[in-house]
């Protein structure tokens, strides 16, 4: 690419392109765009909001079955994030998370207890060793963000009933030396926050 605006036409032109592609590569199942290293072509004007919506061009893609295509080919590496296809590469920007999970399903309690989270674009997930569950907290005021991984290093925001939801489950347990209040899954204790943190 010599240039921002040739780059950027490449992109503009290239959006039927990388959707077609995107069909192309879903087929059955997840396509491996951790094993793809096409050539990059530029930013494409999509982003997606904290709340899990996608825009193109300023726009909200109203079409959950494009959506939920584009989520496929989603791959972040470092800080960026970028649709990937087998011969394209285009940047996107993500306010947060690409995902939102807007609801899960418990089973049993205690150590056994399995939290099963369903996010926007309809994947599902059972927290535990590979699906890690995080919180975050704001520097400034505090608020946690709580994060639960999907695939590869791309996670899904937990929308705010779900984590309310979510602390109705947790239980105080010892954890790296220090007393936790937090939640079990698929055999694994995730703490939420420090016991003597909660008012």
């Amino acid at each position: 690419m010599t240039n921002s605006a040739s780059s950027q036409n490449i992109v503009k032109g290239g959006f039927e392109g990388l959707l077609a592609a995107a069909r192309k590569a879903s087929g059955k199942g997840l396509p491996p765009v951790h094993k793809w290293n096409p050539p990059y072509c530029g930013e494409l004007d999509m982003r997606i909001a904290r709340d899990g919506t996608w825009f193109y061009q300023g726009t909200p893609i109203g079409r959950k079955p494009l959506v939920k295509l584009f989520s496929t080919i989603i791959r972040r590496d470092g800080d960026d994030y970028f649709l990937v296809t087998p011969v394209e590469k285009v940047g996107i920007k993500v306010d947060d998370a690409p995902f939102v999970a807007v609801d899960f399903e418990v089973e049993n309690t205690g150590p056994d207890q399995k939290i099963a989270f369903v996010t926007n674009v309809d994947d599902v997930v059972i927290a535990g060793p590979n699906h890690p569950i995080r919180v975050s907290h704001d520097p400034a005021t505090g608020e946690p963000s709580p994060y639960v991984l999907v695939r590869d290093n791309l996670e899904a925001l937990i929308d705010r009933k779900s984590f309310y939801r979510l602390a109705e489950l947790g239980t105080h347990e010892q954890h790296d030396g220090e007393a936790w209040f937090g939640v079990w899954s698929a055999g694994r204790f995730f703490p939420m926050i420090r016991s003597d943190e909660m008012g």
